[in-house]
């Protein structure tokens, strides 16, 4: 998605089932905005999207 330049400013969370060590680290390098490993709770998905809007510029 990041290589399209139609999309390069879209914000990406990326949502894991199954967390393993470095998964962060990787889903940051290829591009996501930020990463959240499930169960997540409504309100920590809603502070990491207003995060990443409130520092878009």
């Amino acid at each position: 998605m990041r290589l399209n330049p139609d999309l390069v400013n879209i914000p990406i969370v990326a949502l894991t089932a199954l967390t393993m060590v470095g998964d962060h680290e990787k889903c940051l390098e290829a591009g996501a905005s930020d990463y959240l490993a499930k169960p997540v709770k409504l309100k920590t998905l809603a502070d990491t999207i207003w995060s990443i809007l409130g520092n878009r510029k």
